[in-house]
C-alpha cells in the first residue's frame, strides 16, 4: 500500500475505535464483541509499528476508555488508570515474559512469580482515602481524568466507608470493579441489557438514592497513589486487602512458570460456568512491587501486566424448548430455545443444535441445564449437558419424521461420497409445496446476490406473506401497492420507492436469474456456468426432457450432485408454472457468446493426470481462448483426452472404448503451435 493508503486505512480504524468506545464507556451500550474490538486494537498497533509516521492522541497506544461522562464532576486520577496488553494464548504469554526477562537482563531460567486474578467484566472505579476514611470515589474515565461518583459508590456496601486497621496506609487509591452478580440481574434484566451495562448505568444515576436500590458488588484488586503502604508483593497486597474490609477475588493465586499459567487458565475457565459473575480472562501481575517498579510502563499500559483473554464466552442456562426451522433448501435445523443468558456481554435466548445427529450424540433434551458457547460472531451452540441437573422425568427429543410445515415425509438423503447418510434430515417436499420452504426462497429471491431488490428485506418477505400479498416470485412483480400504502408503517413514499427498487430489478442477467431461483446445490458459480451453456431464459425455461440432463455433466465444473438437483428443480409443475410467470414479467438477458475463430473451435477437451509446469485452470483458459471448450465426464461429446502423469484409468479405458483420442501435454500445446 502507498502511504496515502495506509493512513486511511489508519484514521478509517482510529474513527472506529472511538464509536466503539463511545458506545462502550459513555453510553454503556457495546456495539461489537470483546473480540472485535480487541482485534481492532491489535490492528492499529501493528499499523504504527509498521509505519513510523501514523500517530493519534486517539490510538490504544495512548488512550484508554472514554472521556467522563458531562453529567458528573471531572477529577484527575493522581496516577493514571492505565489499561492491560492482551494475551490470547501460550505464545503470547511466552513472548510477554521473554520481554520481561530481556527488560531485567535475567537468564531464560529465571523463576518469576505472578498473581493470576480473574478479570470481572464491570465497571472500573477508584476510592481515594485519607486517614482511614474514604473522601472520594471516581470512574476510570479515559485513564488521566475520571468522573466523580463518590455519592453513588458510597451507596455500595462491599465498599468500606472507615478502614480501623492500624496497618492501613495514610493516603491510598484503591481500585476495583463495580458489578452486579448474575443472580441479581435476573431481577433488572427487562432493563438493562446484560449485567455490566446495569452496573454503569447505575452509577451513572444522578440521584444516589436510585443507585442504593441496584444490588451492586465491589472487588478490589489493585491501588493508583500511595502513601505509607508497607506491603512488597501483589499477592500480600491482595491479603491485606480482605484484612482490611475489602473483597477480593476468590480465585486469586500465586504462580510461576508459563505452563503452570495455562494449567490455571484452563482450571479457571472449567469453574467459570459455576460462578455468579462475568469473567472474561484472567490478568497476570508480576508479584514482586520492586520488579514492578523497574519494568514500568509502555504508553498506556504496564509491562509487568497482561490480561489473558478467554477465547469464547461461555455460560449456562437452561433449555426451554427445541424449536425446527426449515431452510430453504428443506434442511431441517433444531434450534434451543433457552432461559435468555448473557455471554460475552449479548443476551442470548436461542443456541443452534445443529442437527438430528448431534442431539443424539449429545443427548439433549429440554428442560436440560447446558453450557452454551458463544466464540466471536459464530452462532450460540450448545456445548454440553449437566446430567446431574437432569429431570429423572426427562424424555429423549425425537425428532420430527414428517416436515413441521407441510406435513411431507423428512429423510436424510444418501451420499455418494462419503458412502453414509447425511447428518440433515430435509424436509422431501419440492419447489413451493412447503409454507417454510417457500418464504425462504422468497428471501433468497430477493437477496442481494440474486435480484437485489432494495427495501424488500426478510421482515418484509415474512409480513408480506402472513397477508397473503406474496406467495411465489412473480407476485413481488404484481404487488397491490394500494393495499400496502394502507400498511401499519407504510406510506406514500415508502411505497413509491418499494416499486421504483423492483421496476429497476425488471432487467436481469441469465446467471443471477438462474442463481435467484435458489436450487439447492446451485451457487453464484454454478449458476454462470449454467447460463453460459444455456445462452438464453428460452433454452433454461424449456430444458426439461429427461434425456437432456447427462449434457449438463459435459459442463467443466458441474456434477453429478448439481445436475440432480436441476433435474428435481424441472420435475416439479410448480416450479415451471414460476417460470412461465416470470417470463412474463421480466426481462432475463442473453448470455453473448464469444464468435471468435479460434484454432480449437468446435473441439472438446478432458484433462486427466498431471501436467507438467502447466496448471489445470491455465490448460482451461488457454483452450478457451481459442474457442474450445472442456468437459469433466468422458462421453461422445467428447473430442480429446489430454493425459499427464498417473492419469485416471477408467477415464482412459472409456475414452478408447469410444475412439476418443488421447494426446499428451506437449501434443496439446502443438496445436496451439507453443513449445513445451
Amino acid at each position: 500500500m502507498t502511504k496515502n493508503e495506509v493512513e486511511k486505512l489508519y484514521k478509517k480504524k482510529i474513527n472506529l475505535l472511538k464509536k466503539y468506545n463511545k458506545s462502550y464507556f459513555d453510553k454503556n451500550t457495546p456495539i461489537v464483541s470483546d473480540k472485535d474490538y480487541d482485534e481492532l486494537k491489535r490492528d492499529i498497533l501493528l499499523l504504527e509499528k509498521e509505519n513510523d509516521f501514523l500517530k493519534s492522541k486517539d490510538s490504544p497506544s495512548n488512550a484508554v476508555g472514554y472521556k467522563p461522562s458531562k453529567n458528573f464532576k471531572k477529577a484527575p486520577h493522581r496516577i493514571p488508570m492505565l489499561s492491560l496488553a492482551n494475551a490470547f494464548n501460550e505464545d503470547d504469554l511466552l513472548n510477554f515474559e521473554k520481554k520481561i526477562l530481556n527488560f531485567l537482563s535475567k537468564e531464560e531460567d529465571t523463576k518469576i512469580f505472578y498473581t493470576a486474578e480473574p478479570k470481572i467484566d464491570g465497571i472500573s472505579a477508584s476510592l481515594i482515602y485519607k486517614n482511614k476514611k474514604l473522601i472520594r470515589g471516581l470512574s476510570r474515565g479515559d485513564g488521566k481524568e475520571g468522573e466523580d461518583i463518590t455519592s453513588n459508590l458510597i451507596t455500595i456496601k462491599d465498599i468500606p466507608k472507615e478502614i480501623f486497621s492500624n496497618d492501613f496506609p495514610e493516603e491510598i487509591d484503591i481500585r476495583g470493579e463495580v458489578f452486579i452478580q448474575n443472580s441479581d440481574f435476573e431481577n433488572l434484566k427487562e432493563k438493562f441489557a446484560n449485567p455490566r451495562n446495569a452496573a454503569s448505568g447505575s452509577l451513572r444515576q444522578k440521584n444516589p438514592e436510585d443507585t442504593k436500590k441496584i444490588p451492586l458488588k465491589f472487588i478490589a484488586y489493585t491501588f493508583g497513589f500511595e502513601k505509607g503502604l508497607k506491603v512488597q508483593s501483589q499477592f500480600d497486597y491482595l491479603q491485606k486487602l480482605s484484612e482490611w474490609g475489602f473483597k477480593i477475588n476468590p480465585l486469586n493465586s500465586l504462580i510461576s512458570g508459563i505452563k503452570n499459567l495455562i494449567k490455571n487458565y484452563n482450571e479457571v475457565e472449567k469453574q467459570r460456568m459455576n460462578l455468579d459473575f462475568d469473567i472474561d480472562g484472567i490478568v497476570y501481575k508480576v508479584n514482586d512491587f520492586a520488579l514492578q517498579k523497574r519494568l514500568g510502563n509502555v504508553a498506556n499500559a504496564p509491562r509487568w501486566a497482561v490480561a489473558h483473554k478467554f477465547s469464547s464466552n461461555k455460560a449456562v442456562s437452561k433449555i426451554l424448548d427445541i424449536d425446527i426451522q426449515i431452510g430453504r433448501t428443506g434442511a431441517l435445523t433444531p434450534v434451543a430455545k433457552v432461559k435468555p443468558i448473557n455471554i460475552g456481554g449479548v443476551t442470548v435466548s436461542n443456541a443452534t443444535l445443529h442437527n438430528e445427529d448431534e442431539i443424539i450424540r449429545k443427548d439433549i433434551r429440554i428442560g436440560d441445564t447446558v453450557i452454551i458457547e458463544r466464540a466471536g460472531d459464530v452462532i450460540p451452540h450448545i456445548l454440553s449437558v449437566d446430567l446431574k441437573k437432569r429431570d429423572k422425568k426427562s424424555v429423549k427429543f425425537i425428532f420430527p419424521i414428517k416436515c413441521p410445515s407441510c406435513g411431507s415425509k423428512t429423510i436424510k438423503e444418501f451420499n455418494a461420497t462419503t458412502k453414509k447418510r447425511d447428518a440433515v434430515r430435509r424436509c422431501s417436499s419440492e419447489g413451493y409445496d412447503c409454507e417454510k420452504i417457500s418464504i425462504e426462497k422468497l428471501k433468497h429471491f430477493v437477496s442481494k446476490d440474486a435480484l437485489n431488490i432494495e427495501g424488500f428485506g426478510k421482515k418484509i418477505v415474512e409480513n408480506f406473506w402472513k397477508l397473503k400479498i406474496v406467495k411465489f416470485p412473480q407476485d413481488i412483480f404484481r404487488l397491490d401497492f394500494d393495499k400496502i400504502e394502507k400498511l401499519e408503517g407504510w406510506g406514500d413514499l415508502s411505497v413509491k420507492n418499494l416499486k421504483y427498487s423492483i421496476n429497476e430489478k425488471k432487467n436481469i442477467s441469465l446467471e443471477r436469474f438462474i442463481y435467484a431461483l435458489g436450487i439447492r446445490h446451485i451457487g453464484m458459480e454454478n449458476a454462470k456456468l449454467l447460463a453460459k451453456y444455456f445462452t438464453s431464459f428460452s433454452k433454461f425455461k424449456n430444458f426439461s426432457k429427461q434425456s437432456k440432463y447427462e449434457e449438463l455433466l459435459n459442463i467443466d465444473g458441474i456434477g453429478e450432485t448439481q445436475a440432480n438437483s436441476i433435474k428435481n428443480f424441472f420435475s416439479n409443475i410448480t416450479n415451471l408454472k414460476v417460470l412461465t410467470e416470470l417470463e412474463k414479467d421480466l426481462n432475463v438477458n442473453n448470455v453473448i457468446v464469444n464468435k471468435k475463430e479460434g484454432k480449437l473451435k468446435g473441439k472438446t477437451f478432458l484433462v486427466t493426470g498431471k501436467l507438467n509446469g502447466i496448471s489445470r485452470a491455465e490448460v482451461k483458459s488457454l483452450i478457451e481462448e481459442n474457442s474450445g471448450t472442456t468437459v469433466s465426464t468422458v462421453s461422445n461429446k467428447l473430442n480429446y483426452l489430454i493425459t499427464g502423469e498417473k492419469p485416471t484409468k477408467r477415464k482412459v479405458d472409456s475414452a478408447r472404448e469410444l475412439k476418443i483420442k488421447i494426446i499428451n501435454q506437449e501434443e496439446f500445446l502443438q496445436m496451439l503451435n507453443k513449445a513445451s
